[in-house]
């Protein structure tokens, strides 16, 4: 049980990290979205104004928040999925709406990310977005 439980933690925190990660260049989303670690940390290159920076801090503060409430949620609904798989015989039914309700929250953690990496794009100039794919791809050298 625990390790199911680590396993989800571990997904919500990727997620809330919105860490860039190599095979994101092979990723058509990912590669038109910035994280927050990219912009931060290549602020002044980019000409991040004061005002941008507290926008992207404030759209972080938020999701951070929403992510933590998914995940105490996520935590909830897998240790209900995890005791009816516990039962024997399973009652199908009941697992796979059990099921339904981890993945619903599974992709509410995965459209509030979307959501962040959006709203930090549109805080963004089009020359600050070009000015990071141009660090992207040095970085992927």
């Amino acid at each position: 049980m625990k390790y199911a439980l680590a396993i989800l933690f571990s997904f919500t925190l990727c997620a809330a990290g919105a860490a860039e990660s190599p095979a994101q260049k092979d990723d058509p989303i990912g590669r038109n979205l910035f994280p927050p670690e990219l912009v931060m940390s290549h602020q002044q290159q980019i000409g991040l104004e004061e005002y941008q920076r507290e926008t992207i801090k404030k759209e972080i503060g938020k999701a951070q928040s929403k992510f933590l409430d998914l995940q105490f949620q996520m935590q909830r609904e897998s240790e209900r999925l995890i005791q009816l798989l516990q039962a024997r015989p399973l009652e199908e039914a009941k697992v796979l709406a059990q099921a339904d309700a981890v993945m619903r929250l599974e992709t509410e953690t995965k459209k509030t990310h979307l959501s962040l990496l959006i709203r930090i794009k549109n805080s963004l100039t089009a020359e600050q977005q070009a000015k990071l794919m141009d660090i992207r791809r040095q970085e992927e050298k």
